[in-house]
């Protein structure tokens, strides 16, 4: 990990999820809870990632410590790679927007992806859970199933070979949707032309912070990664590997805030 140069602060934080936060579909660790607590008292944060507002609650917003309400009004929540957007009103998690996919292109997506995965031999037998999800604004394949343990992830596909085949393959007949690799199994399809960079605009927009003076924390910036729409786009960035690399670089980040922060 690099170390922390943000001179000054960066006014809002974004950070991906999925060997960011937390192992992948796993619940943040209580010290990761205390330190997003810790930041969210000096600064707006943002969630962006593929998964659907479930998984926010089951991994991050259940496990979080108590807060109060001013506290969590600044943390912002982007699931599907931000073609959905939840902030926090009146006590509740409320949806402000939802890039929803049509019948049609939730009908192709989800055949162009069975159809590709069983031509490759990816199509597994034996999952842990349903390979593909229609999360509204999003259709995603999991080679293993949504609730596959980490090791058995891990061991897929180490490479990406195997997501770069089919992702190549999805694209090619789908032209006019976004397709993307997302964790280390899965692919994504959105609308064209959204993904985490439309999100941190549209980020931008709803908070009235400039994409300049914001900061986006990820696993995956390599150029076939889905954090790296972000890099990109021009957003200030800093590369992690896993959930302890990023809770280190909180704790090195928030003493850089003034106590007049936020």
């Amino acid at each position: 990990m690099e170390a922390v140069t943000a001179t000054p602060a960066p006014r809002l934080v974004a950070f991906d999820l999925d060997d960011t936060l937390a192992a992948s579909k796993s619940p943040i660790d209580p010290r990761m809870g205390e330190l997003l607590v810790g930041l969210l008292e000096v600064a707006p944060v943002c969630i962006i990632s593929g998964g659907q507002i479930g998984q926010f609650r089951a991994q991050v917003l259940e496990r979080l410590p108590v807060a109060p309400e001013a506290v969590l009004e600044r943390l912002h929540l982007m699931p599907t790679c931000g073609t959905q957007y939840y902030h926090r009103a009146d006590g509740e998690w409320q949806l402000v927007y939802a890039e929803n996919l049509s019948d049609d292109e939730k009908a192709r997506a989800l055949d162009a992806l069975e159809t590709e995965a069983k031509a490759l031999g990816f199509w597994a037998d034996e999952t842990w859970g349903p390979i593909l999800e229609d999360r509204g604004s999003q259709i995603t394949f999991s080679a293993l199933g949504q609730a596959a343990p980490v090791a058995a992830k891990s061991q897929w596909d180490p490479t990406g070979q195997k997501k770069g085949a089919l992702r190549e393959r999805v694209a090619a007949l789908l032209p006019d949707l976004e397709v993307r690799s997302g964790g280390s199994t899965s692919i994504d399809i959105t609308r064209r032309g959204i993904d985490k960079a439309y999100g941190m605009k549209k980020l931008a927009e709803v908070t009235g912070i400039p994409l300049d003076d914001m900061l986006f924390v990820g696993d995956r910036l390599d150029p076939d990664g889905n954090d790296y729409p972000v890099k990109a786009l021009g957003v200030d960035t800093q590369a992690v590997e896993g959930w302890e690399d990023t809770a280190a670089y909180i704790e090195a980040l928030i003493p850089q805030y003034g106590l007049d922060a936020v």
